[in-house]
């Protein structure tokens, strides 16, 4: 992973500049670049679902796509006028390795979930047949890529730069959990091992990796395996059309199953993706990304990148 895993660059010039009240600094800069990446992300969003024609189903994956990129540039072109830094987390070049091996680790990881789950007889499961997958991959591109940018590039390096790595660990993972609270069949539970599971596990391949790109990957692959390949609910919602169907059965506790909200909320998953991610903050801790971040390298006026 050379070429994917570098020291996670929390920021050091400009708006946060070493001195006085840089955590204060760190915090409100956190908050206002969160709200002005995300409401032009998913502006963009609503405003194209409202304009393309919704009988071609292709168009169901442009507007996310657009408020993908949306995020990812306003994001990129932000930081690096106020931190005065290259913003190497979204580096392009080692985008497609970290993208394709973050799908296969995420979808893996919701595979073994629901194996576990066959076993031990806690799931119904039905073929489907061929599925258009235009809607699922749009929300997939949405949620792996804005919520990725909103709550690790953005919350979690900044409370990084203001707190620290343990608190900004545990404050981005309950931003994380709690804003699933809004969804369909929502409980404080499912909010609980969205924290943790995903929350911890996605903030540490962040930290080991010091990109976002393998965030990204499994955010994504687990989303798309959950609501296509699978057709389980998402987060409480309907992903789409999708290859099989995936439903709990009755009469079992929802904390075993998942319930309604889907297997994101069952022990099966809060077991295995909460010991992944630690076993991930640990192959992160080993590799020192918790040390102290490196100054980054200075930008001359040309736009290069001068170490300092």
């Amino acid at each position: 992973m050379s070429d994917q895993s570098i020291q996670i660059d929390l920021g050091s010039r400009r708006v946060l500049h070493p001195g006085p009240w840089r955590w204060l600094r760190s915090f409100a800069w956190m908050m206002l670049l969160f709200v002005v990446v995300a409401v032009p992300a998913y502006g963009t969003i609503s405003v194209l679902e409202h304009l393309l024609p919704e009988e071609t189903p292709v168009w169901l994956v442009l507007p996310h796509l657009a408020g993908a990129v949306v995020a990812l540039g306003l994001y990129g072109l932000l930081s690096r006028f106020a931190e005065d830094r290259p913003v190497s987390e979204i580096a392009l070049a080692p985008a497609p390795v970290g993208v394709l091996t973050g799908l296969v680790i995420g979808a893996g990881l919701f595979a073994l979930v629901m194996a576990v789950m066959a076993a031990l007889g806690l799931y119904s499961f039905g073929w489907n047949g061929p599925a258009a997958i235009w809607e699922g991959l749009g929300f997939t591109i949405q949620s792996g890529v804005i919520e990725e940018v909103l709550t690790r590039a953005i919350m979690l390096r900044l409370l990084w730069r203001a707190f620290g790595p343990w608190v900004a660990f545990a404050l981005s993972a309950a931003f994380f959990g709690g804003g699933h609270l809004g969804n369909p069949n929502a409980t404080v539970l499912a909010a609980v091992c969205i924290a943790l599971e995903a929350g911890i596990m996605l903030g540490a391949f962040y930290a080991l990796t010091g990109r976002l790109w393998v965030s990204i990957g499994v955010h994504a692959g687990w989303n798309l395996a959950q609501g296509y390949l699978f057709g389980a609910a998402v987060s409480g919602g309907d992903f789409g059309p999708s290859l099989a169907r995936s439903v709990a059965l009755p009469g079992l506790p929802e904390w075993l199953t998942g319930g309604p909200f889907g297997p994101e909320a069952s022990l099966p998953a809060l077991v295995i993706c909460t010991a992944a991610g630690v076993g991930v903050l640990w192959l992160a801790a080993r590799a020192g990304r918790f040390a102290g971040a490196k100054p980054p390298p200075r930008l001359q006026p040309t736009g290069e990148a001068m170490e300092v």
